[in-house]
């Protein structure tokens, strides 16, 4: 097995080849969908009850009552006490810049009056209540609580609630941190297909939310499949991607270490490098193999890299933007000199990182935008997670009896145009008798 695949943009069939390299089909397991299915219907049914019963069984909790699943807000909060200096300093600096960078997202109402005195705008409200998964048991996402959690309360959700699952009863102090931080409002000790169906239902206990975000595995996927339409859903988030455009001037360590940042979370993620210099991408595949034996996630890597990853040999930088483009990356990394002049001439791409020192690593935990971005290729027509996904817009309209007597008119006339008379009545009583 080659350590990492290497195309040329030159070869006949280098469209194909890259086709090929791209492909993936988010293979829906029936088993793990119907199993979802039949916890959902479970918990809408029987609340409180199947949603402990499930978590003991699951998670091999001991739980009586739905009370015993709630973490106390004075547990996160001790929690956070407890964490060692420069992780609480770390954890408090990313949450400032992230709360910072989207308070620059919020959206406000707005109006404008025309001359007949009619009134038209957009009003700005927040959702009432959402959902927030984080992963847990031996993984610890308190990067995941602070890029959900707070452009939710930067928007003004007025309730967040969060559901991490506790397998025996193992609670993860720095994602708890994490809560304290971010402004949640409630914790509860569930995941699953269970914590979606009671977020999504409503349970005796829990109120419904409105939308669910947040990362979990295979059932939680499936799940928030199923409820979409019920409640909103952030996505449903494909395997991690880097793209990297670089000239060939960035130290190759560099690069080929970005490339195994994201290679690192499973087996399924992508990691290519565009490059117009074929002395550097060789630089890069021996600083590769010189590498990855350091690496404790080298197994993963090894399938990852050999499997999806790839060097690209192309023409020159606007054809790397090009290839950018059609790939529509989730992280797009241009490593270049004047990395402005082509991020210009990028159109699709969840998020771009410009120049020598913007590693992809700063966006997942600190720079300050969201790094729940979109995947697989939905770059083309996604944006990041941010306030605006926690907000609502709603039409003003208030017409003054001048603007009746002209769009009155005007859609009565359109009215009769589809058959629709009653449309076109309601307008026309509004007008002026003769």
């Amino acid at each position: 097995m080659d350590l990492i695949q290497r195309l040329d943009s030159r070869d006949a069939d280098f469209a194909s080849q890259l086709s090929r390299l791209l492909a993936f089909e988010a293979e829906q397991d029936e088993s793990i969908d119907r199993a979802a299915a039949d916890i959902l219907a479970d918990v809408r049914r029987r609340g409180n009850a199947a949603l402990i019963e499930y978590t003991n069984r699951f998670d091999r909790m001991t739980a009586a009552s739905i009370d015993d699943l709630e973490i106390p807000r004075a547990d996160w909060h001790a929690a956070l006490a407890a964490l060692p200096t420069a992780q609480r300093n770390a954890l408090e600096a990313a949450a400032e810049r992230v709360r910072i960078y989207h308070e620059r997202q919020r959206s406000e109402t707005w109006t404008y009056t025309e001359a007949d005195g009619t009134m038209l705008g957009q009003q700005i409200t927040p959702l009432d209540r959402v959902g927030l998964y984080v992963p847990g048991g031996k993984a610890a996402y308190p990067s995941s609580v602070l890029m959900n959690a707070i452009p939710a309360k930067v928007a003004g959700v007025a309730e967040l609630i969060m559901v991490t699952p506790t397998p025996d009863g193992t609670r993860n102090p720095i994602v708890l941190a994490a809560a304290a931080i971010a402004g949640v409002d409630r914790v509860f000790a569930v995941g699953g297909a269970q914590a979606v169906g009671a977020l999504a239902y409503g349970t005796e206990t829990l109120a419904a939310v409105d939308k669910i975000v947040g990362p979990g595995n295979a059932y939680v996927a499936a799940a928030k499949r199923r409820v979409f339409g019920t409640v909103g859903i952030d996505m449903i988030a494909g395997p991690s991607e880097i793209l990297i455009i670089c000239d060939g001037k960035t130290p190759a360590d560099w690069i080929a270490m970005d490339l195994f940042s994201q290679a690192e979370h499973d087996e399924l993620a992508q990691s290519i490098l565009l490059c117009p210099d074929a002395g550097f991408l060789e630089d890069v595949r021996a600083a590769i193999e010189r590498l990855l034996p350091t690496m404790p996630r080298a197994d993963i890597l090894r399938v990852s890299l050999a499997n999806r990853g790839a060097l690209i040999l192309v023409r020159d930088l606007q054809e790397a933007c090009d290839i950018a483009n059609h790939i529509a990356p989730e992280h797009l990394e241009i490593s270049t000199e004047a990395p402005e002049v082509w991020a210009a001439r990028i159109r699709h791409a969840g998020a771009i990182f410009m120049g020598r020192f913007s590693s992809e690593a700063l966006g997942d935990y600190c720079a300050g935008p969201n790094h729940v971005l979109p995947t697989s290729r939905t770059a083309r027509f996604s944006s990041p997670l941010g306030v605006y996904d926690f907000q609502k817009r709603s039409s003003l309209i208030q017409v003054s009896q001048a603007g009746a007597q002209t769009l009155g008119r005007i859609a009565a006339e359109l009215a009769y145009g589809e058959g629709l008379q009653a449309h076109a009545a309601s307008a026309e009583f509004r007008l002026d008798k003769p």
